[in-house]
């Protein structure tokens, strides 16, 4: 009797399922994969730090009796009119087009109650957003498409898009099916073409260039209207220094977990750098310049829950965006949606092909039937429930850091689970006060 034992079959690790079946895909298409969402890889992120509560050394606050502020200050340095907000999470840019008419409405009023702002995106600023968003700030971007100097002048803030994190150094892309009568006449598009923005802005190629066209719309708009300058998660120490010297009120940083509508999946996955890495280097570009908290840092890219939002601001950022975690709250990827996101081939947490335009919950699609699953006023209940949440446990951190205000929250609060993040972070090593490339032990 033969008794050699028996050796299974392995995956491999390169050429694993998944990546097999790209290949095949690719071999039978000849076209790169789209899809929506943000990256699916692992990478070091905000789950790799910890807080360190106080004790004797520090003195927690006593959450029912001590006041933590959370409020926060955006566009102090030029502009006439900063915005005030009550919490320091925002709503990030995303489209109508992208997005439903509905899920834009939801999204301004859900912030409005929860007195933050929110952002339009590419293709224009519509009256339903407007209306119903105490604070809208105003994208401009490559593509100019819906641009036009009257909505400059009615919104609160403008964010000028120089990248984004899921795809720094490339445009997005709107799919033919999402192009109806009333986007394409807000882009001035053919309808039912299948669109693809730019990558970068045509006037102007430097920083030298993005200085007169940021004085531009100040005069436009008075000098009243803080203007932000968002960037990818590439060079974040270089970007932020040239967007503070070409007179940026605000920067905003995406790293590459953030979401996106429609992209290449290689862009997604292989381009940028994760948010947690990107943080660091853009604050220590404000300190060297004498420009921390006088140019305020926003951060975002995969923020998910209130430790996220105070990692974040531990590490020097003012304030942060949230995009496809907003999404979520809304209503998209539900579960309840179960049997129709089979039914596409894909499953509810799972499902990216936003740009597909076959969204079952109605919010990222122009589908007149699918639109109507989405109730604006309740998902914008959600969303402010959620947000309150978010800013609850922010909080709740902060007081048990000793702080009185969640800026107050400083990197000496964090260490690090892994080498990895310690190193991107600029944090110790837990157990150590070792900071790789820093010294210690």
């Amino acid at each position: 009797m033969d008794k050699t034992p028996q050796t299974l079959p392995r995956d491999s690790w390169t050429f694993s399922p998944s990546i097999n079946a790209e290949i095949r895909r690719a071999a039978e298409t000849g076209i790169y994969d789209i899809r929506g969402g943000g990256a699916k890889r692992r990478v070091p992120h905000f789950d790799d730090l910890l807080f360190l509560g106080a004790s004797i050394s520090r003195y927690p606050l006593e959450g029912y009796r001590e006041k933590c502020d959370t409020s926060v200050t955006l566009g102090t340095r030029f502009a006439k009119k900063p915005i005030e907000l009550k919490i320091p999470v925002t709503i990030a840019g995303m489209s109508f087009g992208a997005l439903s008419g509905p899920a834009k409405e939801a999204l301004g009023r859900g912030a409005t109650m929860a007195g933050t702002s929110t952002t339009t995106g590419d293709g224009g600023m519509t009256n339903e957003e407007r209306g119903h968003s105490e604070k809208l700030v105003y994208q401009y971007l490559p593509s100019r498409y819906g641009m036009n100097p009257d909505d400059l002048r009615r919104a609160d803030a403008i964010e000028i898009v120089v990248g984004q994190g899921a795809k720094p150094g490339g445009g997005g892309m709107l799919l033919g099916q999402k192009i109806t009568e009333r986007v394409a006449g807000m882009r001035n598009l053919p309808v039912g073409i299948d669109q693809r923005s730019a990558c970068r802005h045509p006037d102007w190629t430097g920083p030298d260039d993005l200085e007169i066209k940021i004085l531009e719309i100040r005069e436009i708009t008075n000098w009243e209207k803080p203007i932000y300058i968002k960037v990818g998660g590439a060079r974040p120490y270089y970007d932020t220094a040239l967007a503070v010297k070409a007179g940026a009120d605000v920067v905003v940083l995406d790293g590459m977990q953030g979401g996106t509508a429609a992209t290449q999946d290689v862009f997604i996955e292989h381009v940028g750098q994760p948010t947690l890495a990107c943080i660091r280097p853009a604050v220590k570009a404000l300190q060297d310049l004498g420009m921390h908290r006088k140019v305020q840092l926003v951060v975002s890219g995969g923020i998910r829950t209130g430790a996220d939002v105070a990692k974040a601001l531990a590490l020097g950022a003012d304030a942060v965006a949230i995009g496809t975690a907003a999404l979520v709250a809304l209503g998209e990827n539900d579960p309840k949606w179960a049997a129709e996101y089979t039914k596409l081939g894909t499953t509810a947490d799972a499902y990216d092909d936003w740009h597909e335009g076959r969204d079952p919950a109605g919010i990222t699609t122009q589908d007149p039937e699918l639109m109507k699953r989405l109730d604006p006023i309740e998902a914008a209940r959600k969303l402010r429930n959620y947000l309150a949440v978010l800013t609850l446990e922010c909080q709740t951190i902060a007081r048990a850091c000793g702080k009185s205000h969640v800026h107050n929250l400083e990197p000496e609060d964090l260490c690090a689970l892994t080498i990895e993040a310690a190193a991107m972070a600029g944090v110790p090593l837990a157990g150590t006060s070792w900071i790789p490339g820093q010294g210690g032990f």
